[in-house]
């Protein structure tokens, strides 16, 4: 998560909240959830296998979506302007063009801790995602990127979606982002995001039964999706901060002990279910009938 210049003092959060607001399970009852799960020993083998630099980090999510099978022409890279690693971009293809884009940063800020927390705990959930949302055909294309730069203010978000084309923007119907996880249960930045995509997640999370609260980051951090939100693309982030875990980040405490495997696995879980109902549910409704009585 990239912090915001604030004359290095932190801020607390503007706002915290209870359980999400449960809605329409009926619509989640009818929807078209299947996906699998990767063992929670691979999910934490992933976790354990950090480096601390950042061309390594790129270099190991690359590989693992290719093991996920995420090969050939669906596997890129994309430079970026500055001396940074690149982009790493995976597409699982579907039956349209529409997209729903997860995203996560694969880079760590310099001279502080392992960047364990923040964010390779999002990074190495990108090729788990893959696998848990890839044993079927899907509406969506998905699109898994990795981006570089963050913590040097959102580069590679940034990079991404300045260079698609209009009508690739406009075919997004929502981005998924993961920064910081496996503090806690899953939190939500509900004040930043898209309300279908943060209603979606609270009827997810309740027929689930896995926890989400609101913890609004607003004039503390910022984070991809944040990139996205300037061409009203429908964004929505989640994390596991709060205000009494905020000081591990950008600290010498952002190690693999601070995680909290139980939720982190919890998190892993949440998120795969997610997409795989966002999916559904973001398809266009159904063309209406004709009408015989007309004829």
């Amino acid at each position: 998560m990239h912090f915001r210049r604030m004359n290095h003092r932190r801020r607390f959060f503007g706002h915290f909240a209870g359980a999400l607001i449960v809605c329409t399970f009926a619509a989640y009852a009818s929807a078209q959830v299947h996906f699998r799960l990767q063992t929670r020993e691979a999910v934490g083998a992933h976790l354990k296998s950090f480096s601390t630099r950042n061309s390594e980090r790129e270099a190991l999510i690359r590989k693992w979506f290719a093991d996920s099978g995420c090969k050939d022409a669906n596997l890129s890279e994309q430079a970026l302007d500055r001396r940074l690693p690149p982009n790493v971009i995976c597409v699982l293809p579907g039956e349209t063009q529409e997209v729903i884009l997860v995203g996560a940063h694969t880079d760590k800020v310099d001279n502080f801790g392992d960047g364990v927390v923040d964010n390779w705990t999002g990074a190495v959930l990108l090729p788990s995602l893959l696998y848990s949302l890839s044993a079927q055909p899907r509406h969506h294309t998905l699109i898994f990127v990795g981006f570089s730069g963050e913590e040097k203010g959102l580069v590679g978000s940034r990079y991404y979606v300045d260079h698609l084309t209009s009508e690739q923007r406009t075919h997004i119907d929502g981005m998924v982002n993961f920064d910081s996880l496996g503090l806690g249960p899953t939190e939500v930045w509900a004040s930043h995001a898209d309300k279908a995509l943060l209603d979606a997640l609270a009827s997810v999370a309740a027929a689930s039964k896995l926890p989400v609260t609101t913890m609004n980051v607003d004039n503390l951090g910022t984070a991809d999706s944040e990139s996205f939100a300037r061409y009203q693309i429908p964004r929505i982030t989640l994390h596991s901060v709060t205000q009494k875990t905020w000081p591990i980040l950008h600290s010498p405490f952002d190690k693999l002990a601070a995680i909290k495997m139980n939720d982190y696995y919890d998190s892993y879980r949440l998120v795969a279910e997610y997409l795989a109902y966002l999916d559904d549910a973001l398809k266009p409704p159904p063309a209406p009938k004709p009408d015989k009585a007309a004829h």
